[in-house]
């Protein structure tokens, strides 16, 4: 608690003027301002900050990965963005402005490209992890979502506009694209399973999902989960869930269905639903902890204060908190013991207690949205 309370003065006192501290990065992870354009860098074990940097941009869709030596964040900014930030001398150590509007991007398996996927012209940018130099441009004629690392340096990524998937393979010489059409009305997002096989895009402008085997030495597109999408009543839509928020438990995947206050769980194997679980409201994120035992849930506006608890065996609800206004993300420790939430309108993170449920420590921040660890960096698809 000592070493807490010291953390914690150190922001109240402003923390641009402390000395950089050099740690160890493993236990280290990284948590977006969203309206500053400045990001924490947290301490998990201390329970507590140990820098804020400014200088990012426009965070108000922001996503980041790390390095493959967890030293190196790549900050991804709604404004086209690219930061290189290094963890251990807290400052920014690259930027570029690479597009006009940016949502997301990836790095490969091998650590030495970053992608960015872009609305604003479209299309992706990818770029040597090193330098930020750009080493290849893919333009679509569309935004461009869904974008994930696959293994054999490749990224996969779908079209918004021309309900497309694409494949950008750059192990050889050359950029080698493979394009796949028909995949459905407008994908929304997309996730890309741990081992590296499926990759599975959300519809918007129709109900279910199309899958893709890449194991396969011809990836084939596989309607799934057909007529589960918005269902029948147009209920709205107040933001839209993420794909990354699939969690798999065991089995089976727990999905936060469009436009409904329900939790689907799919078959791991089959792909095909075998129940539902009825919510709060319209799940964001589902979020296995990393045993599968049990998955976290939050929620759309206007329920989002609330984050419910589902036992994976049973599908039942087992616990509800109120952690307070807008839990915008939900990020466990490698092992579980314990997940960090942001409060984005209560200015906070909370950490809790995986098993005891218990409140572990109020880390005060500047409306914080998203929240990742370093050990995302070896893991696919994150």
């Amino acid at each position: 608690m000592r070493v807490l309370l010291v953390l914690l003065a150190l922001l109240a006192g402003g923390l641009a003027s402390a000395e950089p501290r050099i740690v160890a990065t493993g236990d280290l992870g990284v948590v977006v301002e969203r309206s500053t354009g400045s990001v924490l860098i947290v301490d998990q074990s201390e329970l507590g900050v140990i820098a804020r940097v400014e200088g990012f941009g426009d965070l108000s869709h922001a996503s980041i990965v790390f390095s493959p030596d967890q030293r190196f964040a790549y900050v991804f900014g709604r404004d086209g963005g690219l930061t290189k930030l290094d963890l251990t001398t807290q400052a920014i150590a690259a930027r570029v402005i690479q597009a006009g509007n940016a949502i997301g991007g990836a790095i490969s398996d091998d650590g030495t490209l970053v992608a960015v996927s872009n609305y604003e012209p479209g299309g992706v940018r990818i770029f040597d992890a090193d330098t930020l130099e750009m080493v290849a441009d893919i333009p679509t004629g569309s935004k461009t979502i869904g974008l994930v690392d696959a293994p054999g340096r490749r990224f996969v990524f779908s079209l918004w506009d021309d309900g497309e998937t694409w494949i950008a393979d750059l192990s050889g010489a050359a950029l080698e694209v493979t394009r796949f059409g028909d995949v459905g009305a407008n994908p929304y997002d997309a996730l890309i399973t741990a081992d590296g096989r499926r990759y599975i895009v959300g519809l918007f402008g129709e109900d279910g999902l199309t899958a893709f085997d890449l194991w396969s030495d011809s990836p084939l597109q596989q309607k799934i989960l057909s007529g589960y999408g918005r269902g029948e009543e147009d209920l709205p839509v107040y933001k839209m869930p993420h794909l990354e928020g699939w969690a798999l438990a065991g089995d089976r995947f727990a999905l936060p269905a469009v436009g409904h206050h329900q939790v689907l769980w799919v078959d791991a194997r089959t792909l095909e639903e075998i129940g539902r679980t009825e919510t709060h409201g319209q799940p964001v994120f589902a979020v296995a902890r990393p045993d599968g035992r049990h998955v976290w849930v939050n929620y759309a506006h206007p329920d989002n204060d609330t984050i419910e608890v589902i036992d994976t065996l049973s599908g039942e609800i087992i616990r509800t908190l109120k952690p307070g206004p807008a839990v915008l993300h939900m990020e466990f420790a490698p092992r579980g013991h314990r997940v960090w939430l942001s409060v984005r309108d209560a200015d906070r993170i909370d950490v809790y207690d995986t098993r005891t449920f218990e409140k572990l420590a109020e880390i005060p921040a500047d409306t914080p949205s998203g929240i990742f660890f370093t050990a995302r960096a070896h893991k696919s698809g994150l």
